[in-house]
């Protein structure tokens, strides 16, 4: 008998602290103006969903690995049924070689990926404002 496999659900608005934590990471690859910027967008920008596996691929990501200490928790999480906050992502620039910075989620975008690489994570997508 196959075992089932767990779905993970998604809460509809990213963790009030996830933002906070998107800034902190932002701050080590964007100047504090642009940081600014894109965490004010990534608050106001509407639910999009994006698969796992296009998500890493486009943020030149290696998947981390199930027992990965944070992948682990969000699987732990999963199996319990609670629910997984929406990731918050800066849109690249394939024109310019620029990845996908995912500037918080990281963690979930790995656990949801070993479940099913073809599940649709909830996402907040911006892009840098030119200049």
């Amino acid at each position: 008998m196959a075992r089932k496999v767990p779905k993970e659900h998604w809460k509809p608005d990213p963790d009030p602290h996830d933002f906070p934590a998107a800034a902190d990471y932002l701050s080590l690859v964007l100047p504090a103006s642009a940081v600014e910027r894109v965490v004010t967008g990534l608050r106001a920008a509407p639910l999009a969903h994006r698969k796992a596996k296009d998500l890493l691929r486009a943020g030149r990501l290696a998947l981390l690995p199930a027992d990965d200490p944070d992948v682990a928790r969000d699987l732990r999480k999963v199996r319990r049924g609670e629910r997984l906050s929406p990731v918050l992502l800066v849109r690249g620039a394939a024109g310019r070689d620029v990845a996908l910075t995912v500037a918080d989620g990281y963690h979930r975008i790995c656990a949801s990926y070993h479940l099913d690489e073809d599940a649709d994570i909830p996402c907040r997508l911006v892009s840098l404002a030119p200049g």
